[in-house]
């Protein structure tokens, strides 16, 4: 995991990601992957593929905190495809992710679940 914006600038990130469950990663520095781009058109593809996701997922995110109320997020992220992930770390993370406090997601859930 790294700070696609980090990388491509150098500049230290202004981010920091932690794992929150046991994980594997495959590691290589972006001096490699930058190799692999001039070797290969499929690399190439690769990162114009990549960087296009991250793109999308950073609009989506924008778009979500400015023109959604906290509950509609919430509706939002229980009907992605991040349900496994909603089941295995703590309440006060999707919090943070949503933009709200703990206490406020818990309002949330217990009118949802009234409903």
């Amino acid at each position: 995991m790294s700070s696609y914006v980090s990388c491509i600038t150098g500049k230290p990130s202004q981010l920091s990601i932690e794992a929150l469950t046991d994980c594997q990663l495959l590691v290589f520095t972006y001096e490699t992957l930058q190799s692999l781009y001039r070797q290969s058109q499929h690399w190439e593809r690769f990162g114009r593929l990549l960087a296009e996701y991250l793109s999308i997922g950073l609009e989506e995110r924008m778009v979500g905190l400015l023109m959604l109320s906290p509950e509609e997020r919430y509706h939002q992220l229980l009907e992605s495809n991040k349900q496994k992930i909603l089941e295995r770390i703590p309440q006060h993370y999707i919090a943070n992710y949503l933009g709200i406090t703990p206490v406020s997601l818990s309002r949330i859930r217990n009118r949802i679940h009234k409903k």
